[in-house]
């Protein structure tokens, strides 16, 4: 389990201060695995899965997740893939425990039942 993802998720109700610059890249690079960060706003991946039940799953376990750490990201669900964007709604950008709930979503692609949860191959353009 990584660091981040063994920090608890902190209810901010604004009045914190957005993630920017340095402190916004140092917390990225200790997230790494695959997470981008949106213009600064909010961060974003997407999981491929070998179908639509999996990928349902996965999206029921993050479900569950969000309720547990009262911190609730925004879901896609498409045939064999998820798509998860995070960001700290009151303060309207990223906070540390946008970069908390996104390395406990990856503990969560990394123990899927089926088959673990991956990135998508990128693309040859």
């Amino acid at each position: 389990m990584s660091k981040l993802a063994r920090r608890k998720c902190v209810p901010c109700e604004g009045g914190v201060p957005r993630l920017r610059g340095a402190a916004l890249a140092k917390i990225a690079r200790e997230l790494g695995g695959g997470w981008r960060v949106v213009r600064g706003h909010h961060l974003s991946k997407e999981w491929r899965s070998p179908d639509f039940t999996s990928a349902l799953a996965f999206v029921n376990r993050i479900g569950a997740l969000a309720e547990k750490v009262w911190h609730h990201p925004d879901v896609r669900l498409g045939w064999g893939r998820v798509q998860v964007e995070i960001f700290t709604h009151a303060i309207g950008g990223l906070s540390e425990s946008d970069f908390v709930l996104a390395a406990k979503i990856d503990e969560l692609a990394s123990r899927a039942v089926r088959r673990p949860m991956s990135r998508p191959a990128r693309s040859k353009k």
